[in-house]
């Protein structure tokens, strides 16, 4: 039986691989509506009220599961339904309140929302912005503020609360990392799933013809575990994927090309995680002049594939949301056709009764250790470096490697005002890097032990022979189909 770090995660599987059940057999339509029931049978309800808002929730879910709302432009939405158990966010006086007569937190308020009354601080919330200044102040630490876990977890203070006292996502803000998905612990903001569309992918490729390609992130490692990752690729040949790709081949060839690219510019930022380039797009437009042009490992290794296969689908796994957003904004350059998070790759495997412990091995194309190492913080400055080392260039890297947003937005501002000493900054959004992404299966320091062992399997040890075993790409140019979408990569 799969094991879950949370009720949540668990749930989130059950609708997923119901769904998912659904799909192959080409009963959505007439089976839909009783996956609710089958997940909540009955009769005493497990985790609200009752029977009927959990099934409520349930159909929610299921919504998303099959593509959410199109109208929607952003990946990740919150299920009302859901939401409405957390404390509402805002700033309390607590018991160790002096009454002192310094009264800093009655100073500090810039709404004049403190007094004090009957030697204690009150505070009247219509007037509170919840600014925080009351808190710094407070000589005692008697003043406190009780944050929403989705709030408290956004990196970009994307979400609030709305008039309904429900979580409410600024898409203006958003850059779609997914952090309040795994943040909320009720579960009621998910990631959109390609689930459906993937499954008919697959399906269709009997009938038509065409080549199925998995490409899966390197941060899989140890993920399906006791099962190894020969039989995780062996499974998903069962799911009727015609072959198994490293995204890591990808990497090299970024690598391979960031290098060249941060010699010509001298001062760059990575472009491989998606969260990292929606940051600067939505808040520090000012310094998209820094971001590479070269795409990122997913595109890369994708364009690989359809220059050999024109009419072969690619579907990329990982534990990254960000990459739906990638993908679905149009920024994969027609290289990609589904996204799916290892969390759906387990619903999938479950959906087919497939028992990848039973299964046999079947080896994966090969890759760098140091396009593995893309899937930690640092790897990719790692791996930039080897590539320029390997050139015979003598050009000196002094990388920033950034690991989550906070140290993003520090490296940018610094960048920006002439004080980073650094010229290339390498930009996580997920703290540690993808191995630390929403949608793993498991999230624990042992992940990047998984990807260290992983690293050692890797058969090429060079990143540019590697890359030109990929299969080497010229340097990738704007043309007319990436100013095309230009107007939608302004929505992230």
């Amino acid at each position: 039986m799969r094991q879950f770090e949370t009720k949540v995660q668990e749930l989130k599987h059950s609708v997923l691989r119901e769904t998912a059940r659904l799909a192959w057999e080409d009963k959505l339509t007439t089976g839909v509506l009783d996956i609710p029931e089958k997940i909540i049978p009955g009769p005493e309800p497990s985790t609200r009220c009752c029977i009927y808002k959990e099934r409520a929730i349930i159909n929610a879910r299921v919504k998303l599961a099959m593509g959410g709302d199109r109208s929607n432009p952003n990946v990740v939405e919150v299920l009302n339904v859901a939401c409405d158990e957390c404390p509402v966010t805002e700033i309390s006086v607590g018991p160790a309140c002096r009454g002192c007569i310094a009264t800093r937190c009655v100073h500090a308020c810039p709404k004049g929302a403190i007094t004090v009354v009957n030697h204690k601080a009150t505070i009247d919330h219509s007037q509170c912005i919840v600014c925080g200044k009351c808190v710094a102040a407070c000589p005692y630490g008697a003043i406190e503020k009780h944050q929403r876990p989705c709030e408290k977890g956004c990196p970009v203070n994307a979400i609030a609360m709305g008039p309904d006292k429900k979580a409410a996502i600024d898409i203006n803000k958003c850059i779609g990392c997914g952090a309040c998905t795994y943040q909320c612990p009720f579960g009621a903001i998910m990631d959109k799933s390609w689930i459906v569309d993937t499954i008919q992918m697959l399906k269709g490729s009997a009938n038509w013809g065409y080549k199925v390609y998995a490409v899966v992130a390197p941060a899989i490692a140890g993920q399906f575990a006791p099962a190894s990752l020969g039989q995780v690729v062996a499974g998903l040949k069962q799911l009727g994927f015609t072959a198994v790709t490293e995204v890591a081949q990808g990497a090299d060839m970024v690598a391979d090309h960031e290098a060249d690219e941060l010699v010509e510019k001298g001062v760059l930022t990575s472009s491989c995680c998606p969260g990292f380039v929606g940051y600067v797009k939505r808040h520090h437009p000012e310094m998209e002049k820094f971001v590479s042009h070269t795409p990122s490992p997913m595109v890369m290794i994708g364009l690989h594939l359809k220059e050999k296969e024109p009419n072969a689908k690619v579907v990329f796994i990982g534990p990254c949301v960000a990459k739906k957003t990638e993908f679905q904004l149009g920024r994969s350059r027609n290289s990609i056709d589904s996204v799916l998070t290892f969390e759906e790759l387990a619903a999938l495997f479950d959906s087919k009764d497939i028992e990848l412990a039973d299964l046999g091995e079947e080896a994966l194309e090969d890759a760098s250790g140091y396009g593995r190492g893309f899937a930690a913080s640092g790897g990719v400055s790692e791996a930039v470096v080897q590539a320029l080392k390997e050139k015979g260039s003598d050009f000196e890297v002094k990388a920033v490697p950034c690991s989550g947003i906070e140290e993003c937005k520090l490296a940018l501002l610094k960048l920006g005002r002439g004080l980073l000493d650094g010229n290339f900054v390498e930009g996580m959004a997920c703290v540690g890097g993808c191995i630390q992404g929403p949608a793993n299966i498991t999230r624990t320091p042992k992940n990047k032990q998984e990807l260290e062992a992983h690293k050692k399997t890797a058969q090429r040890a060079v990143v540019t022979e590697a890359a030109a075993a990929a299969g080497k790409t010229e340097k990738p140019k704007k043309d007319k189909a990436a100013a095309k979408t230009k107007g939608k990569d302004e929505l992230v």
